[in-house]
């Protein structure tokens, strides 16, 4: 590679040192708490720029600057590119709305102030950003010479998908985290937080803090996600170039993103639900690849579409519950076991019914008998769902007059 094919990587990583030396030094000269809608505003911004670079990957792959499309990344047009990199940016930012979900309860964990929790994540970004940057060349580099890794890679997805299915991020427990526990053995850690700092002097010597505990806990979490988000990435683009540049404008957002999401997350119940099914179809599309792939476009639109479901599940849940989840606590084992069995059956043919509502409105523009998934996800929904009974019992009105008509045509007037 010559110095002219490194140019593109240059001003790139250029570009996110003065984006983060700006939050670092100009917009945080004091800790202090984010509102709601400065973060609100952050993530706005963070957004914009991805879509901004998203235009710039457009003209970058389409005239061929700096030897993009040429002599770095892949040969693609300007139009694929765009869209591998939109779809792997949304893709990697949702992902990381399950980071927020776990980070939230990592403060609350250790009590940490709002006012320093930006500091936290500001450093474990960047810690991120590197961990990435090298679990995505390592990544390029083995689906360059092996091409069974593809499997791997899929496999992975669909386990993270089951696992995420059966355990939530209740079984979060810092303390037991290995990292942590080497810090204490190697380092001095003082009973209280000292403001906004990682280490001080203490009791003659120096010595950690922990708010440095948190920080390792937050990274060593964050390369756990990676190992489900890099082959995730993958399996919409296989550029590095691409996969680096998404990867990085959905973890720099992930700051403004949290302070704007973690007040909220009890009324977004069921999108994490939709980010599993969100990863089994990535890890199914990945193993796929080979034989039968499926086009970018097409993964764009299911991914939307099983974010959107969990979001308005989400919403419509919030709208009828005033309050959380009554939890049955204290209740005997036979009333713990029938309320768990209930929420467990509402929330499968919630998952199942979903995904096939999406899959079948898929395959209106797409080959496929949407005439009878869509019918048959309304069915499944049905069974445990006032609204879905109501929209089948219209489709089955519309199904049924149309027979009707189809009838009378076929048999003609009578004499």
């Amino acid at each position: 590679m010559s110095a002219l094919d490194l140019l593109p990587w240059v001003f790139f990583l250029a570009l996110i040192g003065v984006l983060l030396a700006l939050d670092l030094g100009l917009l945080r000269r004091e800790a202090h708490a984010i509102g709601f809608r400065e973060a609100l505003a952050r993530s706005a911004a963070y957004i914009t720029l991805g879509l901004l670079f998203n235009v710039l990957v457009y003209y970058l792959y389409e005239r061929n600057w700096f030897g993009v499309g040429l002599h770095v990344g892949h040969p693609l047009d300007g139009a694929t590119a765009a869209l591998q990199f939109f779809t792997g940016f949304l893709l990697e930012y949702s992902l990381s709305l399950d980071n927020v979900f776990v980070i939230a309860i990592i403060f609350n964990y250790f009590r940490v102030p709002l006012a320093y929790q930006h500091r936290v994540l500001f450093w474990g970004v960047l810690g991120a950003l590197i961990m990435r940057g090298i679990m995505i060349a390592l990544g390029a580099a083995l689906i360059a010479r092996f091409d069974w890794i593809i499997y791997v890679f899929g496999g992975i997805l669909i386990l993270t998908a089951v696992r995420m299915l059966l355990a939530g991020n209740e079984n979060v427990e810092p303390d037991k985290n290995p990292v942590v526990r080497l810090a204490r053995r190697l380092y001095p850690i003082t009973s209280e937080l000292h403001g906004e700092h990682f280490f001080v002097r203490w009791n003659g010597r120096r010595a950690a803090t922990p708010l440095f505990l948190v920080l390792l806990v937050v990274e060593s979490t964050d390369v756990v996600f990676a190992v489900d988000s890099i082959p995730a990435i993958f399996a919409v683009t296989r550029d590095p170039f691409l996969v680096f540049t998404s990867n990085v404008f959905a973890i720099l957002g992930l700051r403004s993103l949290y302070f704007a999401i973690a007040p909220l997350m009890d009324k977004f119940r069921y999108l994490k639900l939709s980010l599993v099914f969100v990863l089994a179809f990535v890890g199914v599309k990945m193993i796929l690849s080979h034989h039968e792939p499926i086009p970018t476009t097409v993964s764009l639109s299911i991914i939307v579409g099983i974010l959107a479901v969990g979001v308005l599940a989400s919403a419509l849940a919030a709208a009828r519950e005033a309050g959380p989840i009554p939890l049955p606590a204290g209740a005997d084992i036979e009333a713990l076991t029938r309320s768990t069995l209930t929420a467990a059956r509402k929330l499968i043919v919630l998952v199942v019914g979903a995904t096939m509502l999406v899959i079948g409105a898929a395959m209106i523009v797409l080959p496929g008998p949407a005439m009878l998934v869509i019918p048959a996800a309304l069915a499944i929904l049905a069974t445990e769902f006032v609204w879905a009974r109501r929209l089948l019992q219209r489709v089955r009105h519309q199904l049924g007059t149309l027979v009707s008509r189809g009838q009378e045509t076929r048999s003609g007037p009578s004499d």
